[in-house]
């Protein structure tokens, strides 16, 4: 618990900057440690958080077991419940046989075609948002492009109307509040707020591509059948909400994360300048060195054992994405950021693992290779012209905004 109070401080801004070290002390004091602030089992080896991301004896849910009673567990107040509705019938916190079932029909409509349609779509509005950085000769680059360019092209993909998409980032941003240690009151007042909104948005588009289906991802989540099997409004509605929260919070702070360490690492920079043929490799490094996501919970459904420790049913493990990427065991000099560090050799859990891999990894994928590739070949010679301020957040990592310059 010395150690925990001391190194372990997600709350503080100077941790959030840099968790690098404390996960260090972390991994060399032991594969478990319980955090009484937020009741929860730390680890931050990669070995271990990649098991327990396969392991079937934890769950991002316990309700297909157990009541909340039977867990120990008190159920969400009756106020939160426009968010825990919308939340608890998305992928990410189902388990099987719902979320198999959900999954199937998912990834009948959200195809690798999808995707590889959708590259043309980013290239161009990666290239009209960096050259008009470009032709102002500078500005913000995690408001200007690392922001809207995902969620325009989940926008694209989900068929939302132009004039209709602004409402998008607010509404996510207030939803993965709560996805943060012990979220207050204000956080819950607001993700509630954006849930009933944001649902409310999708039924009425919803209603609207059932009687005129168009070429868009809802259309064909609507279409998409398993054996008579299709889709509730509820579970379409879900899925669109995990698809921005989860398909474009990740791709906006890897892309400022990952110019940060470029910045720091011209070096690195250069390689990619003149030898774009590593971007891919590049990118999956973006990914591992400085991750965006630090930590991934999961409940413990019946007891498990970590380095000798034994932890009970009904606890929760929180699993160090950031610590286990930079894990001494797994990766060859894990502090060193490295752009030609091969891929096949640099298997981060950056988009986790087991049945809850990330169902957008190849469109952020896609995304970043589009976003980095644009930059390196039309905009050389840009620069960092302060140093960052770091948002408070812990969990969902990244900074208030990156200005550049040329």
């Amino acid at each position: 618990m010395t150690l925990l109070s001391t190194v372990f401080t997600p709350h503080s801004r100077t941790f959030a900057a840099d968790p690098y070290p404390a996960y260090e002390e972390l991994r060399a004091a032991g594969r478990a440690h319980y955090y009484e602030p937020t009741r929860q089992w730390l680890i931050p080896h990669y070995d271990d958080v990649n098991a327990l991301l396969r392991d079937r004896r934890l769950g991002r849910t316990y309700l297909h077991r157990f009541t909340h009673e039977e867990f120990g567990r008190t159920a969400p107040p009756p106020e939160l419940e426009p968010f825990t509705v919308l939340n608890d019938n998305g992928l990410l916190d189902l388990e099987a046989p719902v979320h198999s079932r959900i999954r199937r029909l998912v990834a009948k409509a959200f195809t690798p075609r999808t995707v590889e349609e959708l590259a043309p779509t980013v290239q161009r509005l990666a290239a009209e948002l960096i050259t008009s950085l470009h032709a102002d000769g500078g500005g913000d680059l995690h408001a200007r492009v690392a922001e809207p360019l995902p969620v325009a092209v989940i926008a694209e993909m989900l068929g939302i109307p132009a004039g209709d998409r602004g409402q998008l980032r607010p509404w996510s941003a207030a939803m993965t509040g709560m996805y943060e240690l012990n979220p207050g009151e204000d956080a819950a007042r607001d993700a509630v707020r954006a849930s009933g909104e944001f649902s409310g948005y999708l039924r009425k588009l919803i209603a609207a591509r059932r009687t005129d289906p168009g070429e868009d991802l809802i259309s064909a989540l609507i279409a998409v059948q398993d054996d008579g099997d299709v889709l509730s409004e509820q579970e379409m509605v879900s899925t669109c909400v995990l698809l921005l929260n989860a398909g474009h919070e990740a791709t906006v702070n890897s892309t400022t994360l990952g110019w940060l360490s470029l910045f720091r690492h011209p070096d690195q920079l250069r390689i990619l300048q003149d030898e774009p043929d590593r971007l891919p490799d590049g990118v999956e490094e973006v990914l591992r060195h400085d991750t965006p996501l630090q930590l991934f919970e999961r409940w413990v459904l019946d007891d498990i054992e970590v380095g000798g420790t034994v932890i009970p049913r009904g606890s929760e493990v929180a699993l160090l994405f950031g610590s286990a990427n930079r894990d001494p065991a797994r990766f060859r000099e894990p502090d060193r950021f490295d752009v030609t560090r091969p891929a096949a050799d640099n298997r981060h859990v950056s988009f986790g693992a087991g049945i809850h891999y990330c169902l957008g990894a190849p469109l952020a994928r896609v995304e970043l290779t589009a976003s980095f590739g644009t930059f390196l070949r039309h905009a050389p010679g840009m620069r960092l012209l302060s140093e960052p301020r770091w948002r408070p957040n812990y969990v969902i990592r990244g900074v208030e905004e990156l200005l550049v310059g040329w």
